[in-house]
């Protein structure tokens, strides 16, 4: 978390954005200042910035906290261009990038083990605020400062642009997998959906040696899902032939659908006394609880969020050492308003990703 100093020089940074002024999501350009850059900041020149399923969710405010104006934008990669006197890390010309988060307590049980995602006072990049009511900007933006506990460092071999999308769903289905197990070779995972997240889900399971199924209500997806992707096999998650077929294969699942779903049919796909089905999408409605499916099965539903800053950087590491990217569109500036909406459709393969550096100055006018 930034030093209170940090946070207390309100020196103007003039910074050049696209931001949400209400909750009918429509972005549009937004100037704004960043604070100067401490002693223990890095300030990076923003390239390239990821689109998440969730700024769609803030900007329209489908959960009901957010405040206006909202810059989004938590995938963010580019340049360091100035560090702090205290910053022992990075260094001015770093590739170096920011995830979902830019502060913590620093004291608490989930900070002291590197799970700062869970602190129960993270400052989320965007739509959140530092302790001194400060709001917090996104990458939808041409520069970004943050304490430097919260930067990565992005490995050379990794391109920019594909590797922006890694920060937030790369980090969230690494971490999932991780914690629950879900790692180890010749497991069997099955993975919901085939969008941001679920894509990189299945290149990390490849990698990590596993049998990966993939679960869509789209057949549409199936050539994409194998000879693209490497899945070993697909499932239409509405055929009830093939969901029979598959009943009790699967060691877990990773359901990465940000829209309400029923899951009662997954779990059957799950092995009994060791299934485990883990949620890192988020509806903007609450699912129900099949809990007689739970229970006849031993069968276990469980959640995760993105991985502390730590992991995060270990999965960096990871992605670069087996050669996994996301899968990307690259997007100018003024376009992210279609962008926002094609993604509301699931109209992209896999994630749209704005080329910032070269596209944002224009679009102001």
């Amino acid at each position: 978390m930034a030093s209170e100093k940090s946070l207390e020089e309100k020196q103007d940074v003039n910074t050049l954005g696209w931001a949400a002024m209400d909750s009918s999501g429509v972005l549009s350009p937004f100037a704004f200042s960043r604070r100067a850059t401490g002693e223990e900041d890095v300030r990076l020149k923003v390239l390239y910035c990821g689109i998440c399923h969730s700024d769609l969710g803030c900007i329209k405010n489908e959960w009901g906290w957010c405040s206006y104006p909202l810059v989004p934008g938590h995938e963010i990669v580019g340049i360091a261009t100035e560090v702090g006197s205290k910053v022992t890390k990075f260094k001015v010309g770093d590739r170096v990038g920011v995830g979902c988060m830019v502060g913590s307590c620093g004291t608490c049980q989930n900070c002291t083990q590197n799970q700062e995602s869970y602190c129960p006072e993270v400052v989320m990049t965007c739509a959140s605020a530092y302790p001194d009511g400060t709001p917090t900007y996104g990458g939808f933006s041409n520069q970004m400062v943050a304490n430097e506990k919260f930067v990565i460092r992005i490995p050379n071999s990794l391109p920019l642009d594909a590797a922006a999308p890694l920060l937030c769903a790369g980090s969230t289905v690494y971490s999932a997998m991780k914690f629950y197990g879900l790692c180890s070779p010749g497991l069997h995972l099955g993975v919901v959906g085939l969008g941001g997240l679920g894509h990189v889900a299945v290149k990390f399971a490849k990698a990590f040696g596993m049998k990966v199924t993939v679960i869509s209500t789209s057949l549409g997806k199936k050539e994409e899902a194998i000879n693209q992707l490497g899945a070993d096999s697909f499932l239409i998650n509405t055929d009830t032939e093939q969901m029979q077929g598959a009943m009790e294969i699967m060691d877990g699942i990773i359901d990465t659908v940000s829209a309400l779903h029923p899951i009662e049919p997954l779990l059957g796909l799950l092995k009994s006394h060791q299934g485990k089905l883990i949620i890192v999408g988020l509806p903007n409605k609450q699912p129900e609880l099949p809990v007689f499916s739970m229970i006849n099965g031993r069968k276990m539903i469980g959640g995760s969020a993105v991985g502390g800053v730590k992991e995060t950087q270990e999965m960096i590491d990871f992605a670069a050492e087996h050669n996994i990217t996301a899968d990307i569109e690259i997007v100018p500036m003024d376009y992210v308003n279609t962008a926002m909406e094609r993604l509301e459709k699931g109209d992209v393969k896999f994630r749209f990703v704005i080329d910032v550096e070269n596209t944002l100055v224009a679009a102001q006018t």
